[in-house]
């Protein structure tokens, strides 16, 4: 049975009227569950606190004490940079995000649930072992995978990220790791600019032009992702979910539908199934238009469910 994992404190996370990662992203998402039919067939989770230690593995111990230093207090918000806020829930909201991650890969390797959807925000992928941007204050997806290769015996694991955005924090914590292949494929040139240049063994970035499409999304992610995944024979899956890319989002240029992610994610199962035991953990990236957002999730999750 698929795990469903969120937590009420993800909506406390307030990052001012015209930020457009909003608690109704969340709603949209339970909402169109629940109209779908789905939410009847998930067993729901709630998130529990990441630790520090978990926090640790994937971050700068001394980044992790920075960012619970700043927290501000009611009334108060703290900008860390032009896109990243925190307002007295952010914290909460944050140790929340992370903690899913980390309570995925338990279910997972327990027999519990599997697969497992984190609904949960603030997104992660953006930051770096030491610097909260883009929305971002801790490495969700890189929390869970080192999470699975420190406390279980895996030897590799592979992290997909199919946001509009490259996943520049997740990239720079595991280059080079040869027990992490990490596939990317976003928007270029766009924020945050980086990932068209590359070089070590382990990464694969997909970097595409404004306008494109689902056919070339496609035949992208046949000719660099899926020969990879194939070679690396990963134990197990991990996605950065991220549906901005989507043709009504306003947040990027290109034109993914949901039979797009649809399909992107029947691929994704078929690989683990070959390779993972089925193990895959899915976590809630960007997505900013609610509609299309929630829509693009029910096309994901049912692909999960297969």
């Amino acid at each position: 049975m698929l795990g469903f994992i969120s937590h009420p404190a993800c909506r406390d996370h307030d990052a001012g009227p015209m930020h457009p990662d909003t608690p109704e992203r969340l709603d949209a998402i339970n909402n169109q569950l629940i109209m779908s039919g789905l939410d009847y067939v998930l067993r729901h989770y709630e998130a529990p606190e990441v630790t520090r230690d978990q926090l640790g593995r994937a971050h700068d111990p001394a980044y992790v004490t920075r960012i619970i230093d700043t927290a501000p207090g009611p009334g108060e918000t703290v900008e860390i940079d032009g896109d990243t806020v925190m307002s007295p829930g952010t914290l909460p909201a944050a140790l929340r995000a992370a903690g899913a991650g980390v309570l995925g890969v338990d279910l997972i390797m327990r027999g519990e649930a599997n697969p497992v959807f984190c609904a949960i925000r603030p997104p992660g992928h953006h930051a770096t072992r030491d610097t909260a941007m883009g929305f971002c204050l801790f490495n969700n997806i890189a929390v869970a995978a080192a999470h699975a290769l420190a406390t279980y015996d895996l030897k590799r694991v592979a992290i997909l990220d199919f946001d509009v955005h490259h996943g520049n924090g997740t990239e720079e914590i595991f280059h080079s790791d040869p027990r992490v292949l990490f596939c990317s494929a976003f928007q270029h040139p766009f924020y945050p600019f980086t990932g068209h240049e590359s070089e070590a063994t382990n990464l694969v970035d997909v970097p595409l032009p404004a306008g494109t499409g689902g056919d070339a999304f496609r035949e992208a992610i046949r000719e660099h992702w899926l020969p990879a995944l194939e070679r690396f024979a990963p134990e197990f899956l991990f996605i950065s979910a991220g549906f901005d890319a989507h043709l009504l989002d306003d947040m990027s240029g290109l034109a993914l539908t949901e039979n797009d992610y649809r399909w992107l994610t029947t691929e994704l199962v078929g690989v683990a199934g070959r390779h993972a035991q089925g193990r895959i953990l899915s976590m809630l990236e960007g997505g900013y238009e609610p509609l299309p957002l929630a829509r693009s999730v029910v096309a994901h999750v049912n692909a999960l469910i297969g």
